[in-house]
This record gives C-alpha cells, sequence and structure tokens, in this order.
C-alpha cells in the first residue's frame, strides 16, 4: 500500500473538453479547493470549436490553478502530486492540461499522473460524502452508466482498474443526440437542458419516434436513427420558426424515447452484471431529471440502490480526476506518467497496469 499522506495533496486538471478544471484533495479524499470555468464563446458557434476551446484552456487555466491554491490555503510548494486527464477527449485540451500539470510537476520536482477521463466519472460516485446518508458506500461491484455529449457506455465497475465494459454506443452518444435535436429546434448550445425545459410544455405521446436497439441482446446504443426521425418531422416546415407547442412535442416525444431506450439497455446491462451492488449513472446527461427517475425504476425493479452524483460532479470536472488518482494510489500504484502522451481516444480496456510503488516510497 502506498503512503497516501507522502503523495497529498494532490492537485488535478481537467481539460478534455470545454470546461476548464482544477481541484486540490487530501488523503482522504476531501476537496480543499476546486474550481469550474464553462468556456461560454461556444454557445454562439453552436458547439465545441476544439481550437478556440484549446486556446481558451491555455489563456484561463494558471488563474484557475492560483484560485484553487487559494480557496484550499495552499501554495504550490505544497502540493505533492500532479494529475490531469490524458484522454480521452479533444486532443488540443489534453495537450494543454496534461501539458501544464507536467510543467508543474517537473519545476517542483513531483511525480505526476495521468488520468482516464471515463475513469474518472465512473469512480466519482465513490467519493467520501458525495452519496446520500442512508448509503454510507458504495462498493464493487457495481454498474456504472455513462451517458454524456461525447461517451454513452455501459460498465461493470468490478474494482478500481478492473473494468468490463457491457455495451457502448455505435454512433452518436446520447448527449450528442440531444445537443442535435435542440439545434434542430433552434434552442440553441448547450442543448440538453434547454430541450428538458422545453420538454416540459409538451405532450410526449404526440409524435411516434423510434427506439433503436430497444429489445435486443446485450446493451449497445444508438440514437442516429432517433436524431434522423426528428429530422423528418422539422422538414415540412421549412426554414421557419416552428410553432411552440410543436416543438415541445417533439422536445417531449425525443426525450420520452432516449429515456426508453436508456431503461431497456439499463435492465439488459444488469442482466449481464446481475451481482451489481448499484445502478450508478454518471456524465452530463445524467443530470436529466426524465432519465434518472425511468433509472431509477430499474434500480427497483433489481432490489438495488440508484446513485448519481450531485449534478456539478457529473459534468466535466476536476474532482473526479483527483478522486481517480486517490483511488489508484490506495492500489499501491506508483505515479510516474510523465511520459505517457495525450489520447485522443483510450477505452478503459488499454487503460495501462498499475505500476508498484517502490519500497524507498512505501509504508
Amino acid at each position: 500500500m502506498s503512503s497516501l499522506a507522502s503523495l497529498t495533496p494532490l492537485l488535478a486538471i481537467e481539460t478534455s473538453c470545454d470546461d476548464t478544471a482544477c481541484a486540490i484533495l487530501d488523503a482522504q479524499g476531501h476537496i480543499l479547493g476546486e474550481s469550474v470555468l464553462s468556456q461560454e464563446s461556444h454557445a454562439a458557434l453552436g458547439g465545441v470549436v476544439p481550437e478556440i476551446a484549446a486556446r481558451a484552456h491555455l489563456d484561463i487555466l494558471p488563474e484557475i490553478v492560483d484560485l484553487t491554491l487559494k480557496r484550499a490555503g495552499l501554495t504550490l510548494d505544497e502540493i505533492a502530486l500532479f494529475a490531469a486527464t490524458i484522454g480521452p477527449g479533444l486532443i488540443g485540451g489534453l495537450i494543454v492540461g496534461s501539458s501544464y500539470a507536467k510543467g508543474l510537476a517537473m519545476a517542483q520536482n513531483k511525480p505526476f499522473m495521468g488520468i482516464n477521463h471515463i475513469e474518472g466519472h465512473i469512480l466519482v460516485p465513490r467519493l467520501p460524502n458525495v452519496l446520500a446518508e442512508d448509503i454510507p458506500s458504495l462498493n464493487f461491484p457495481y454498474l456504472a452508466l455513462l451517458v454524456s455529449g461525447g461517451h454513452c457506455q455501459c460498465v461493470s465497475v468490478e474494482e478500481t482498474g478492473h473494468y468490463r465494459l457491457l455495451g457502448g454506443t455505435i454512433d452518436d452518444a446520447a448527449g450528442e443526440a440531444f445537443d442535435k435535436v435542440a439545434k434542430m429546434l433552434g434552442l440553441g448550445w448547450p442543448g440538453g437542458p434547454a430541450l428538458e425545459k422545453l420538454a416540459r410544455e409538451g405532450n410526449d405521446m404526440a409524435f411516434s419516434l423510434p427506439r433503436p436497439l430497444k429489445g435486443r441482446d446485450g446493451c449497445n446504443f444508438s440514437f442516429s436513427g432517433l436524431k434522423t426521425a426528428v429530422a423528418r418531422l422539422i422538414a415540412p416546415y421549412g426554414n421557419g420558426a416552428l410553432p411552440r407547442q410543436i416543438a415541445a412535442d417533439i422536445a417531449a416525444s425525443f426525450q420520452r424515447a432516449v429515456a426508453d431506450v436508456m431503461e431497456d439497455r439499463a435492465e439488459h446491462a444488469l442482466l449481464l452484471a446481475p451481482t451489481s451492488t448499484a445502478l450508478v449513472v454518471a456524465g452530463g446527461v445524467a443530470a436529466n431529471h426524465v432519465l434518472r427517475e425511468r433509472l431509477k425504476k430499474v434500480a427497483q425493479r433489481h432490489d438495488i440502490p440508484f446513485l448519481a452524483p450531485p449534478l456539478r460532479l457529473c459534468t466535466d470536472n476536476a474532482v473526479m480526476i483527483g478522486w481517480a488518482a486517490l483511488e489508484r494510489l490506495a492500489q499501491g500504484e506508483y505515479p510516474d506518467d510523465s511520459a505517457l502522451a495525450p489520447r485522443p481516444r483510450w477505452p478503459l480496456a488499454e487503460r495501462q497496469p498499475y505500476r508498484p510503488l517502490p519500497m524507498e516510497n512505501a509504508q
């Protein structure tokens, strides 16, 4: 077992998309300081522009790190370990964040640890004090449903570092579909929250839309056909604005179709992982209340808890990166990832094996 005390507090950086985030955690996972800045410039462009996102990370990251240190009441010299997301994500942002963290580590003569973004999402529900009071801890194995703009996966989390991918998207991720349909409806970007709000005004039975892969074996996802079906509904109205009630009915019908698919896929995933202690949802789309309610019902039918991190930990954040680093340290891994290059694609199955902590650094 590594000496967590000797490698904490740790400073983590997350820049895989359009959120610039930094967090500082102690050995127990307590958040000493955190900061997140969401880039607003992409809204006018209808989506994240990778080059603009990377430049924005580069401009704001030093300020975000300084602010987080102040909130934690610490100096850079007191940080014992630096961590950053190195994949998957937009390569420009990954290069900026990981290079900055590596530079700080080198300047301070401290170790660096590279973290998988997806691993951060699926482990953050284990962060101390993040669950409801009646659920003191989240034990392995559990089923994690990651639903975000770039990812849609069912993962059996056997233990830290051991993950079994049960299914994933074969085209669009759920969050991507939400954003594209919202754009069709003239709701702007990011579209998920705006679409959910509009759907409250609509009739979710107004339009018959496909439920791709529902009822099929396994738990893969597909939302491209559903997105195309919505486009066909909108096409007869031309380039003009849709009547608000029609738009609301389309939004509600689309949201119900996604929820039906998610409920079905989660059911199939639990059949593939019957020993799961809980059903966990993570990622930005986990903030959708309709989806949460459907997944709660799935968990209830299987007599296991349904868990979701607080909304601020569902979207991209550096707390989850810091916590994943702590989980790996607790397994006895030695943080020596300074030569590890950022990767736009980095499946969990390709994650590097643990490296044991050298004896001189172990207790």
